[in-house]
């Protein structure tokens, strides 16, 4: 292992290339460029082992991918906002195809008007598309859940998406930890697909289907999906045993036992809500930080688990759930605790929209203030 300082870009492509992907489209969009920059350096230095191939839209993107993970390659790319907006097609084809294909989306407010800075509403859209969602809470978390993402998706047969904010993450020079090879391979053998096109075994992909056999594969996707959700469990509790690292299951939950204040986020938001619990904790307030690190399949039973009879959660969403109060976390925690014998008090607020800074004292002060209401 050894440490580096630099960006969550140079952190993901690292990643990429170790895990040995045989093909990566890309097509440039900011923040996420300096990904496909750093991976086309490889390409051109022969480090990396597959293919980069460079195509002239994300919709192309996206068909490139699909068209070799359908043909048995383990595939890569990156995009955001608006790229990822391109690719809406083509990603319901990816996971109606079970193509295990793993995509950075660098977070990125969407338009209109034009913003560059970070909010989650280019990945919260995308969440009915059947990708597993993952969001990362720091540079080391981008490293490894590379891995994590591939080990899972192949697994499952479902393409996983891996979100982090824009320029919060993606430029910002911070430390993390590489893996030696070995200890990558160990844990990411080759991908070997059950089936694959090949121009000598015949054969069609993605074909016209009847009602009967439609209904089948889209429920079997969706069955799937809320299945993935003990694997990525699983993978991660191997993933620590094998590195020492763990960034938490589908969530994770950090401070005192015995809290039944709980403050949850996702994305950079959480790494910065550490301290806004320890402020609270400091008031004499138990409180927890309450990390998603899975968003797609939502964490429900993990986030019932995790709550004690009446605690209070306080959701905190990067994003707005337009036609509901507050974000999609906030909609989706509700459901998930509906029927709930203990109640449990829920509050949100949706903030950071458009890459508003989000330090630890405004987020004290907005859980001061949540708290205030349910009283």
């Amino acid at each position: 292992m050894s440490k580096r300082m630099d960006t969550g870009n140079s952190a993901c492509a690292l990643a990429v290339k170790a895990a040995k992907v045989d093909f990566i489209a890309a097509y440039p969009i900011t923040p996420q460029t300096s990904i496909s920059e750093k991976l086309a350096d490889y390409a051109a230095a022969g480090e990396l082992s597959g293919v980069y191939l460079p195509v002239e839209s994300e919709h192309s993107v996206m068909s490139a991918v699909a068209a070799a993970s359908a043909a048995g390659s383990r595939t890569f790319t990156a995009t955001s906002s608006q790229g990822l907006l391109y690719m809406h097609e083509i990603l319901h084809y990816a996971s109606g195809g079970r193509l295990p294909i793993v995509m950075a989306n660098v977070n990125r407010a969407v338009c209109a008007p034009w913003c560059l800075y970070a909010d989650h509403q280019d990945s919260v859209s995308q969440r009915d598309t059947g990708w597993l969602q993952f969001h990362c809470a720091s540079h080391q978390e981008i490293y490894d859940t590379i891995f994590l993402a591939y080990k899972v998706a192949e697994k499952v047969k479902i393409p996983a998406m891996i979100n982090y904010d824009g320029f919060l993450l993606s430029h910002s020079m911070l430390s993390f930890e590489t893996l030696e090879q070995d200890l990558v391979d160990q844990f990411l053998t080759p991908y070997r697909p059950d089936w694959k096109l090949h121009p000598q075994w015949g054969g069609t992909f993605g074909n016209v289907a009847a009602a009967a056999e439609y209904s089948a594969y889209r429920n079997t996707l969706a069955e799937d999906t809320l299945k993935a959700a003990a694997v990525i469990e699983e993978e991660a509790r191997n993933y620590q045993k094998l590195t020492g690292r763990w960034h938490g299951g589908m969530i994770d939950v950090q401070g005192p036992e015995d809290a039944d204040v709980f403050l949850m986020s996702m994305g950079s938001m959480a790494a910065e809500m550490e301290l806004a619990a320890e402020a609270l904790q400091a008031m004499g307030i138990k409180a927890d930080n309450l990390k998603v690190r899975v968003y797609r399949p939502f964490p429900a039973e993990a986030l019932r688990q995790a709550l004690p009879a009446h605690a209070k959660l306080l959701v905190f969403d990067r994003n707005l759930a337009y036609g509901h109060e507050g974000g999609a976390l906030l909609m989706e925690a509700r459901s998930a605790l509906y029927n709930r014998d203990e109640t449990v008090k829920i509050a949100g607020i949706s903030l950071g929209i458009g890459g508003i800074d989000l330090p630890a004292s405004l987020l004290t002060e907005k859980a001061l203030a949540l708290l205030e209401g349910l009283k």
